[in-house]
């Protein structure tokens, strides 16, 4: 069994999202964490895949097919189209 260990701050860094956006899921029972000694939250290679998988998003139907526009520009873009 290969399991690497992760702080929040170093989860974070590699699922690409706030330390403490993760830290608040964490707390909030939403995501798959460890916690050792005294409250020290940590997460495990499969917590950082459970919490991806968790948060993946999929469409089927014709809205697939759609483009989704984000940000400013494309709120922009969407006004006048």
């Amino acid at each position: 069994m290969k399991l690497e260990f992760f702080e929040p701050a170093e989860a974070a860094s590699v699922l690409k999202c706030t330390e403490a956006w993760l830290r608040e899921g964490a707390a909030k029972g939403e995501f798959p964490h460890a916690v050792w000694g005294k409250g020290k939250i940590i997460f495990t290679s499969g917590h950082l895949k459970e919490i991806a998988q968790l948060r993946e998003v999929r469409s089927n139907g014709p809205a697939a097919s759609t483009v989704r526009m984000i940000g400013t520009r494309a709120r922009t873009k969407q006004k006048y189209s």
